[in-house]
């Protein structure tokens, strides 16, 4: 039995969820869906959704902790959010949010503009970006749809990276003679 699978989700106060063609999660801030899996059954138990296989084949267990995961995202994204925090290091790197657009200062000739997708929202402080939004995959496709732009180098460690991610710098020449 799968170790995340078999764990139950718990439904917090205000939230509603429906099994249907797909499943629907709705709560304070917004709603979300997630495709309901066939070799899987879904039941609502003590305000609690329990996932369970319908059959030991390896295509169910291999979409048991999967398909629990999805939905438990779903329910979390929709009472709390998600986001993720970029930091811009660099001379000259600036982040500026107007709108719906980031723009970004990155050391090209030109400013980098990128236009966010609905449901996500962007907050620029100083060298930081934090990308949120109730959808956990596209706020990290944003996220990293933005890094992408210039990835973090191990020289100088100029470049965009996630907060907690660690740049292993290494040294630059040693400079000596042939």
């Amino acid at each position: 039995m799968s170790r995340i699978g078999k764990l139950p989700i718990s439904i917090p106060s205000g939230v509603e969820v429906k099994f249907g063609d797909v499943i629907e999660v709705k709560g304070p801030k917004g709603s979300l869906s997630t495709p309901l899996e066939a070799t899987l059954s879904y039941e609502i138990v003590d305000n609690q959704v329990v996932v369970t296989r319908k059959d030991d084949s390896r295509y169910a267990r291999a979409q048991h902790g999967l398909r629990r995961t999805l939905l438990s995202n779903c329910i979390i994204g929709v009472t709390n959010g998600f986001s993720k925090t970029l930091d811009v290091l660099g001379v000259g790197y600036k982040v500026a949010v107007k709108g719906n657009t980031v723009e970004l200062a990155i050391g090209f000739s030109h400013p980098v503009l990128i236009d966010l997708p609905a449901g996500i929202q962007a907050k620029a402080e100083g060298q930081k970006l934090t990308i949120s939004g109730i959808s956990k995959e596209l706020v990290g496709e944003v996220a990293d749809r933005i890094r992408r732009l210039r990835k973090p180098e191990p020289y100088k460690g100029k470049g965009i990276k996630y907060e907690t991610e660690i740049i292993r710098r290494k040294a630059g020449k040693s400079g000596g003679k042939k």
